[in-house]
């Protein structure tokens, strides 16, 4: 695949109908982000062509897909194995929200949802849903804005893709995800937790997640926690230098359990804690904190 030599970052997004996607192609934009809006997949590749004669200029380039045209699925698959091996960080993001908030937000400003012509709002969504879910299982970024304001959206996109600056070449993020849902795209360090004591089998902390305290104190009565993230933090202070030095730009420590709910979470967290309190600043993204079985 031909591009500009100088192209640094990709995003391309997709997502459900009223879950945000104008907010992060408006985000991206003041991120200095080239935006190209409802773009098929497989136009995708000579875009990235088109690049070569910015003359240097473009750097980060930001695609929002049209997600209910046929070939999406198959176009992405195609596209996501034409960029395994592009130098430059390429990100896939599907923007999502829960059925009802969906359906209220298009009740709300009384647009018509586009698979809603012939039956009721709510069925639309959920055919919709339909059609987009084997686009969202290729996702490495799946953003649940069901709780989000328009700003909360925004903002969380400025400190995913903000572009470190001299003080902070080496951008890093800790991501946990998991393992039944396949492994994060972009990870430069992949760890398994799965060996950690599951809190899913503990019934009053099955409906739980990694961020809640009584998940975090059931962890930590298990020495192993401790020993596992002791041992990761080491090895990230000791890595992280050594890439920033080497001269690259992102780095994407995966932590994985089997859902991505619970151990995966609270390591994460964890992590990106004892980072900071090392002066670092990671980014933390949870994948598949909100997504269902």
């Amino acid at each position: 695949m031909k591009y500009s030599k100088h192209l640094d970052s990709l995003v391309i997004v997709s997502g459900m109908s009223g879950s945000g996607k104008h907010t992060v192609f408006k985000a991206l934009e003041d991120l200095g982000y080239f935006c190209v809006d409802n773009l098929p997949p497989s136009l995708v590749p000579r875009l990235l062509q088109m690049t070569r004669v910015s003359g240097g200029k473009l750097e980060k380039l930001a695609v929002v897909v049209d997600a209910r045209l046929g070939e999406s699925v198959a176009g992405l698959k195609q596209l996501r194995q034409q960029l395994e091996d592009v130098p430059f960080r390429s990100t896939l993001v599907f923007v999502d929200a829960s059925d009802k908030v969906l359906a209220r937000r298009f009740s709300e400003t009384r647009r018509v949802h586009p698979l809603a012509q012939d039956q009721t709002l709510l069925e639309g969504v959920r055919a919709e849903r339909v059609q987009l879910e084997g686009i969202r299982a290729l996702a490495d970024l799946v953003i649940d804005t069901s709780d989000f304001s328009v700003h909360d959206l925004k903002r969380f996109i400025q400190d995913y893709f903000h572009q470190p600056d001299d003080d902070e070449r080496l951008r890093v993020s800790i991501v946990s995800f998991g393992f039944k849902f396949g492994l994060p795209f972009n990870a430069d360090l992949v760890f398994d937790v799965r060996f950690l004591p599951n809190p899913h089998f503990v019934p009053e902390l099955k409906e739980l997640t990694g961020g809640d305290q009584a998940v975090v104190d059931f962890m930590h009565r298990h020495p192993e926690t401790a020993q596992i993230v002791g041992k990761v933090e080491d090895l990230l202070l000791f890595l992280v230098p050594k890439y920033g030095e080497e001269g690259k730009t992102y780095l994407t420590v995966a932590v994985g359990c089997t859902g991505g709910r619970h151990r995966s979470v609270m390591v994460a967290n964890e992590l990106g804690l004892r980072l900071r309190e090392r002066g670092q600043k990671p980014n933390i993204v949870h994948r598949d904190l909100h997504r269902e079985d």
